[in-house]
């Protein structure tokens, strides 16, 4: 029998666990887990998922401090351990009540974390209620077509002028830039200090005007893609999530919980693209299961279950505080695996691998979630290894920050910004 799945919370991030995993490691109620059950229980017991309209719902978790147990108390947090977003999950998802994960995975995964960390008191009122209960949907704008790899290098600008910044810039590869209400935006304030110290953070306000969003038609047909042009768009200084000049600060809090939300998924063994394959395979004529594509098979499930194991490893390390560097593990491992078990797939579907469908141009209201067909799951697949963080940032960053290894040749390092060579 198939576990049944619920979507987990720890420390800024989501995660995918089984349920009959989480009940049997189960231990006997603390104070605090006694705490989050009875407030869960209410929760499900006045407004009961079937029958309450969901942003209702996801409103009244909300308030009750149960959509981030870890944030602070009355921005939708408790102030406890993030290990107890597992018995809220769990509870209302058994209850058939909805994901906020997958109604704004941009802003419930990347952005609310950054916005708790880095946010003033009345940011933090002003958004994260709307972007749990997903009646505003975010998205980060960081990525720009002369950097994107070197993210630090980026040449989108903002000005000041009085209470407001005047903001320049090209982003690229925005998730969901279309839907989005607000946008988690990152341009250079400061050309004279070195690269790292010269950015500034602020959350901008994707209706306003100057601010054009164009979508990136993928491989697949689809445009969950975009690139976003600012035009002397003006963003009040109140606005801006730390200090200026806290940019880089900053962004490194959204991109670890990002690779995190993309890498650090810990579904049941033998699930998602994998299992995928398996059932492809067992139904396959038996004169085509070859001893090679079974052995093709099984190196592709054992590095399957190395990567679940890891992250479940990692998710350990994480609970005590903010995810480090060991999400970039998982995010590169589910890149490359996903792509080989796709391809797979497509060996042995053969000829009928051509079979796409409709190649229709559609611009999706969700982004990371299930893929229909195997054909498009291959080709969305290809993507993995680029969003997020390339592979190659990724074996970088490992090597560095986790293998302790000499870094690469970084000769602009103590240079002003004005003074790096730029294609």
């Amino acid at each position: 029998m198939t576990p049944k799945i619920v979507r987990r919370r720890e420390g800024g991030y989501s995660q995918v666990m089984p349920t009959d995993t989480l009940a049997s490691n189960h231990l006997p109620a603390s104070s605090d887990e006694k705490h989050v059950i009875d407030l869960v229980d209410g929760l499900i017991a006045d407004l009961p998922p079937a029958s309450t309209d969901t942003i209702v719902f996801l409103g009244a978790q909300f308030d009750r401090g149960l959509a981030w147990v870890n944030f602070p108390v009355g921005h939708g947090g408790l102030g406890l351990s993030p290990k107890y977003q597992r018995i809220v999950n769990e509870r209302v998802f058994a209850a058939g009540g909805p994901n906020a994960y997958f109604r704004n995975p941009i802003g419930y995964g990347m952005c609310g974390p950054t916005v708790v960390e880095w946010g003033t008191d009345e940011q933090k009122q002003r958004y994260l209620r709307p972007l749990f209960t997903g009646e505003e949907v975010w998205c980060q704008l960081f990525s720009e077509p002369g950097s994107g790899s070197d993210f630090a290098g980026l040449s989108g600008k903002a000005v000041r002028d009085g209470d407001e910044w005047i903001v320049n810039a090209q982003k690229v590869w925005t998730t969901l830039a279309h839907v989005s209400r607000f946008g988690l935006l990152v341009v250079r304030t400061d050309t004279e200090a070195v690269k790292h110290a010269g950015l500034t953070a602020m959350v901008v306000d994707m209706k306003a005007a100057g601010v054009e969003t164009r979508p990136l038609r993928q491989m697949t047909g689809e445009a969950e893609f975009n690139e976003v042009f600012f035009t002397d768009a003006r963003v009040p200084v109140a606005e801006t999530l730390g200090k200026p000049g806290d940019g880089w600060r900053v962004s490194l809090t959204t991109l670890m919980n990002e690779r995190v939300a993309i890498g650090g998924m810990i579904p049941p063994k033998a699930s998602g693209p994998i299992r995928e394959a398996l059932k492809l395979w067992e139904a396959l004529p038996a004169d085509r299961q070859s001893s090679a594509t079974r052995d093709d098979l099984m190196r592709l499930w054992i590095r399957a279950e190395v990567a679940r194991l890891t992250n479940i490893r990692a998710g350990q390390m994480r609970k005590v505080g903010a995810p480090g560097p060991e999400g970039s593990i998982g995010k590169m491992a589910s890149a490359d695996l996903n792509k080989d078990v796709y391809a797979f797939c497509m060996q042995l579907l053969g000829a009928d691998a051509m079979l796409y469908g409709e190649y229709a141009m559609v611009r999706p209201n969700t982004a990371m979630g299930p893929t229909d067909g195997l054909q498009k799951s291959f080709l969305r697949s290809r993507a993995n290894s680029i969003e997020g963080g390339t592979s190659e940032v990724m074996r970088n960053i490992l090597g560095e920050r986790v293998l302790g290894l000499p870094g690469d040749a970084r000769v602009d390092r103590d240079k002003p910004w004005s003074q790096v060579p730029r294609n």
